[in-house]
């Protein structure tokens, strides 16, 4: 014959409960609507008060603290090595989704909120910092001698006094080509942008005896306002040369990079490739076409070199709270341009 407990066991009715207020709130605010979503909270929320349930004495929303929250994840490592669960982005979620429900029991109850699962995030960095790696990853970029021999490829398209071999042996695409990725790298424009100039975009100055652009105008999009990038020197070489060609072509249309002699605007599709093409023949591997390889490393260089975040900002056409992935790079030990 049993007998009865001398205390009262609590039961996982008040965990649920507390959840179920909380995912009750969500919903009517619209801070969840996808059912996806909803089941992993559940089933989340389900391990947890599992656990809690399984200690002796029972943890309670009131009595769970930072201590507790480490059994917990500890007890974690007991379940296969490729459980996601496992994963510094998982436990971010997971700890989250605890602190958010223990906060909204707190107000329903009118209670000061138990902190212990916000304090345990704060003492784990590995954890704390998982979600921004992820959004805003380390850009990729190009290594001081990959560019310079970048530069060189590139500027190989453009003839030198006295040389005999260089741009006799490309056509006017290719020479297009190379024109069009040295201004992704030397002046940071992305693939959008090159397709959308204009030829009145380039603004020249004389170089010694040549003229040569220094800058370029790009009209504006829904994503970001118009604006003026500069031109790296050898660029603005390469692009007045284009120029150059262009006009005895006798190419037609206002696009500064058009894709038929017709004058008819560059595909998304066609200058991919034509940009890929172009690395691959230069010898750069690169995921993706390359194309943003190229304007990371225009930025990097330029705050390298003592530009300021919000100048740099301006000239890629993006906001200035954007910058903080190359802040990222710079204070590393990674070897920039």
């Amino acid at each position: 014959m049993s007998s009865l407990p001398l205390f009262p066991e609590p039961s996982g009715g008040s965990h649920q409960a507390a959840f179920e207020r909380w995912l009750a709130g969500q919903l009517e605010n619209g801070g969840l609507r996808q059912p996806s979503s909803i089941a992993v909270y559940r089933d989340m929320w389900g391990s947890f008060t599992a656990w809690c349930l399984g200690q002796s004495p029972a943890v309670t929303l009131a009595s769970l603290n930072t201590g507790d929250l480490s059994a917990f994840q500890q007890a974690r490592f007991g379940m296969k090595s490729d459980d996601l669960s496992l994963s510094p982005r998982y436990a971010l979620r997971l700890l989250r989704l605890i602190d958010r429900v223990l906060r909204h029991h707190a107000h329903v109850q009118g209670t000061a909120p138990n902190t212990a699962a916000a304090e345990w995030i704060a003492s784990q960095p590995e954890v704390r910092y998982a979600d921004s790696a992820r959004a805003d990853p380390l850009p990729e970029f190009l290594s001081v001698s990959e560019a310079r021999h970048l530069i060189t490829f590139l500027s190989s398209a453009r003839p030198r006094p006295g040389a005999r071999h260089g741009q006799a042996a490309l056509s006017w695409q290719a020479l297009r080509n190379r024109v069009a990725v040295a201004l992704q790298l030397g002046a940071g424009l992305t693939p959008g942008d090159v397709r959308v100039l204009r030829l009145d975009a380039p603004t020249s100055l004389i170089a010694g005896r040549r003229e040569r652009p220094w800058k370029v105008a790009v009209p504006g999009n829904g994503n970001s306002p118009a604006r003026e990038a500069p031109v790296a020197p050898w660029a603005g070489e390469l692009l007045q040369h284009w120029l150059k060609v262009r006009a005895e072509a006798q190419i037609a249309g206002d696009f500064l990079f058009p894709a038929t002699r017709t004058g008819k605007p560059w595909s998304k599709e066609a200058q991919y490739v034509a940009a890929k093409q172009v690395l691959e023949d230069a010898g750069i591997e690169a995921a993706g076409g390359g194309s943003f390889l190229l304007r990371h490393t225009f930025a990097l260089r330029q705050l390298r070199r003592g530009a300021k975040l919000d100048q740099v900002a301006r000239w890629l056409g993006i906001e200035p709270e954007a910058m903080g992935k190359y802040q990222r790079v710079l204070t590393g030990p990674a070897e920039v341009v």
